[in-house]
This record gives C-alpha cells, sequence and structure tokens, in this order.
C-alpha cells in the first residue's frame, strides 16, 4: 500500500495522473486481496477486537512507510520521527494492555 500511494511521488508530474491512480488502484487491489482475509482469520477469531486490528495496521504501515520513506524516497529521519514513533508504541501497549486480574 505504501508503494501504491507514495512511489509516484519520485516522479511527480512526469506521468499523468488518471495513469497515476489507475496504477495505485491495481496495487491496492492486490493487497487488500491478502488484508482482508488476513483481518478475518487471524484477526477477530484468534479473539483481537477491530481497534486492536487496526492499532497492528497503522504500526506494519509506519514501520514499512518509514524504511520506504528513508530508503526509496531518500528522506532524512529526524529526531521528532523517533520520539513520535515511541509515542505510539507507548498507544500500542495501552491498546492490548490487560490488567492483572485482582
Amino acid at each position: 500500500m505504501t508503494y501504491a500511494w507514495y512511489g509516484h511521488l519520485k516522479k511527480a508530474g512526469e506521468v499523468p495522473l488518471f495513469k497515476l491512480i489507475l496504477i495505485s488502484w491495481g496495487i491496492a487491489f492486490f493487497e487488500y486481496l491478502f488484508m482482508v482475509p488476513a483481518n478475518n482469520k487471524f484477526g477477530l477469531q484468534e479473539g483481537y477486537s477491530a481497534f486492536q486490528l487496526k492499532t497492528i495496521q497503522e504500526v506494519i504501515s509506519l514501520a514499512v512507510f518509514c524504511g520506504f520513506a528513508i530508503f526509496y524516497l531518500k528522506e532524512p529521519f529526524k529526531w521528532n520521527y523517533a520520539v513520535a514513533f515511541i509515542l505510539i508504541l507507548g498507544a500500542v501497549y495501552f491498546m492490548f494492555y490487560r490488567p492483572a486480574s485482582a
């Protein structure tokens, strides 16, 4: 999904927008073919809530995007991005936190 949405940024203005949209939709379609069954089979059936599944998806997307931005788009990684990722990991902790039974 990251490539479908952001891969064209290196060639901005070189390819007509309608072609970029069709290419992006084509790439995203195949990812959705895997994502929907994965959420169904490994998600709700395994006891994760919809909130937890979305949190997992966002963390994976951000991790993939981080590598994509650094290595493909040649974006610099700044300290404030690291702090933001640490805060997101804190959100993950609280999303999956289950207090010990008394």
